[in-house]
C-alpha cells in the first residue's frame, strides 16, 4: 500500500497496528533489492504489522520531518511512534535480521515473552511500555 501526506496520518499515525514505513524512490536500486524481503516480512506478519510504501521525492515533507539521509530508510511506527528506524544496510542478511528483529519484539506472540524478559510490565497490567534505543537500526539495551 502506498500512502501520500495527504493519507499519512490516517494510515500510519493513527493506526491500530504497528506500521513499518518504507520510504523509497524509482530510481533507487536498493529500495528493488530489498522489495521481495519486505513482501516475504508482510506475508509472515499477516495482520500484526502492516507495510506502508512512501514515494520520498513525491513526499518531501515527509522526508524531511523524519530527516531522511539515505534510501531505503524504514520507520517502525507504533501509536504515533518512531519505536525502530532501519536504514545504511551492510547487505542483504544485514536487512533480513533486522526485519526478523522487528517481526520478533512486535507481533503478539512473541510481544508478551520479549516483555516478560526486559522485565517491562504490558499496557493491559497498567504498566508502561518504554521503546528502547536505537543504533544505527539496532537496538540497545540498558
Amino acid at each position: 500500500m502506498l500512502v501520500n501526506e495527504r493519507t499519512f496520518t490516517q494510515e500510519v499515525l493513527e493506526s491500530p497496528i504497528p506500521v513499518l514505513v518504507n520510504f523509497e524512490a524509482h530510481w533507487c536500486g536498493l529500495c528493488r533489492i530489498i522489495y521481495p524481503l519486505l513482501l516475504q516480512f508482510q506475508n509472515e506478519c499477516g495482520d500484526e504489522i502492516k507495510l506502508v510504501g512512501v514515494n520520498a521525492d513525491q513526499n518531501f515533507k515527509l522526508s524531511t520531518t523524519y530527516k531522511l539521509k539515505s534510501l531505503p530508510t524504514l520507520l517502525l511506527i507504533e501509536e504515533g511512534i518512531v519505536r525502530r528506524r532501519l536504514e545504511v544496510f551492510c547487505g542483504r542478511e544485514d536487512f533480513r535480521m533486522a526485519l526478523e528483529e522487528i517481526k520478533f519484539i512486535f507481533t503478539s506472540s512473541h510481544k508478551n515473552h520479549y516483555e516478560q524478559e526486559l522485565g517491562v510490565r504490558s499496557q493491559e497490567s497498567g504498566g508502561r511500555i518504554t521503546p528502547c534505543e536505537t543504533v544505527g537500526g539496532w537496538h540497545k539495551f540498558g
